[in-house]
């Protein structure tokens, strides 16, 4: 399937520079906000949550939610759901379906997750060829994505079928303007033991495909601990998060051909105009202000598929800037937002907004979280149809789902009801919406692993 650019970013819900919607909701008379249910809105938002009575999903109220899929049910080709969904992303087939590709963060020894069963049974049913690695003769590793295909109208699920396998750790990744995901391993294993190749690349999975695609690692895009991407559709540049902690870059891949990864292309980091190897992450001191716009150029990386996992150490020393943990990247309209989880004095989080420009384009500190009532861990994120962040988070306790105005002020979406102080925590992955709006898509990771689909009174889309 071959997206038009306008297709795609309404897909992606890309109407950041319009960023209104909720921006216009009055802030609560007390300024210092009320905690419910431990939670801190600083502007109104949607409401209140409804305590769900099932204790799976807390809901402003006339939202509702529907379980898609979940850990261990069958799927149409006769494997199991994977465990551990995480990253993810929906596309409109052209057959008018919809199709959400999900990844699965998973590694070769997780049997009682993995899609095959945990005696392997499943592998008589695949295209061994189709499998990436084998961590042994009869064990493959069991990252890889999963395909739900759905009926645009009721959601009901019409197909669920394994389309990437062998790889490992797929957290995050990112669509494409032309209709496929790509799926990112957050990992830097060498080849030897329990492992036949390297790992840490980016895979490339059609929306359109009908099974298991061949697994091409895009190595020009770097090896490393990956997180997610996002695309400018413009140019076909991709922009990469990498979720390595204390020291991580901030990615721009140049492809050689437009839309064709794997014919190669240029990888380079971030650095800070004038301030080079600059410390993003203000843990020890105040480097850089909450509003703050700083021009930015781009350091050509060599040596991209790191035999000795030091791809970010090496970038920091030639000048690119030192972020932390990066997570969640979603392109909006002419410009991205990507999350480091453990950014800020407090280690709350940060969210990152970058423009691109003639000269390498600039880049502002959009929020950094003080408060974990309010924000705390942020991870995947999106762009609303109206034209507010979706962030997710990964935090120790409670994980929510939080929306995030232009003006930086937060407001609570939804709330995990089966993680807390119970001690069971569940991390909230891959919110994402249907191409009308009408629907966000997310998953939670474990207890088990569930993908959510949610509708109710959402804000009118941006035009």
């Amino acid at each position: 399937m071959s997206l038009s650019r306008r297709q795609f970013l309404h897909s992606t819900a890309a109407t950041s520079l319009a960023f209104s919607g909720l921006a216009a909701c009055q802030r609560q008379r007390d300024t210092g906000g009320a905690i419910r249910q431990g939670y801190l809105n600083q502007v109104e938002g949607l409401g209140d949550l409804v305590r769900d009575p099932a204790e799976v999903f807390d809901l402003p109220e006339g939202f509702t939610y529907q379980i898609l899929s979940q850990t261990g049910d069958a799927m149409t080709d006769g494997l199991i759901v994977p465990g551990d969904p995480d990253g993810m992303a929906c596309f409109q087939r052209a057959d008018g379906k919809i199709v959400l590709i999900r990844n699965h963060e998973l590694r070769a020894n997780e049997l009682a997750k993995s899609p095959f069963g945990e005696d392997a049974e499943g592998l008589d049913q695949i295209d061994r060829a189709r499998v990436h690695d084998w961590a042994s003769e009869s064990e493959p590793h069991l990252g890889g994505t999963t395909h739900l295909v759905l009926d645009p109208g009721t959601l009901a699920v019409e197909e669920q079928f394994l389309s990437l396998t062998g790889t490992e750790v797929n957290c995050a990744g990112g669509p494409t303007p032309w209709g496929s995901w790509l799926s990112c391993e957050e990992t830097e294993r060498n080849a030897g033991d329990g492992a036949g190749v390297e790992h840490g690349y980016v895979f490339e999975v059609p929306a359109e495909a009908r099974g298991l695609v061949e697994p091409v690692p895009l190595k020009a895009m770097g090896r490393f601990r990956h997180e997610a991407v996002a695309i400018d559709p413009a140019t076909s540049i991709a922009y990469q998060t990498e979720d390595r902690s204390n020291r991580a870059l901030f990615y721009r891949f140049t492809p050689n051909v437009p839309e064709q990864f794997a014919e190669g292309g240029r990888l380079q980091g971030l650095a800070i105009t004038g301030r080079p190897s600059l410390d993003m992450r203000n843990w020890q001191n105040q480097t850089v202000r909450v509003g703050e716009w700083m021009d930015v150029e781009w350091i050509d990386l060599d040596d991209v598929e790191a035999p000795h996992a030091d791809l970010a150490d090496r970038g920091v020393v030639a000048g690119a800037a030192q972020f932390t943990r990066g997570e969640g990247l979603w392109w909006g309209d002419g410009e991205c937002y990507f999350a480091c989880t453990d950014g800020g004095p407090r280690r709350l989080g940060q969210i990152w907004r970058y423009q691109p420009g003639e000269n390498g384009g600039r880049i502002q500190l959009f929020f950094e979280s003080d408060d974990d009532a309010v924000m705390e861990a942020c991870d995947n994120l999106c762009v609303a149809p109206w034209g507010d962040l979706i962030v997710v988070e990964d935090g120790d306790a409670e994980q929510y789902i939080r929306g995030v105005t232009p003006q930086g002020e937060v407001y609570t979406i939804g709330r995990n009801a089966a993680s807390g102080p119970d001690g069971q925590k569940s991390e909230i992955c891959g919110p994402c919406f249907s191409p009308d709006g009408s629907t966000l898509f997310f998953n939670v990771q474990n207890h088990p692993g569930r993908t959510f689909a949610v509708r109710g009174p959402w804000p009118q889309p941006v035009l």
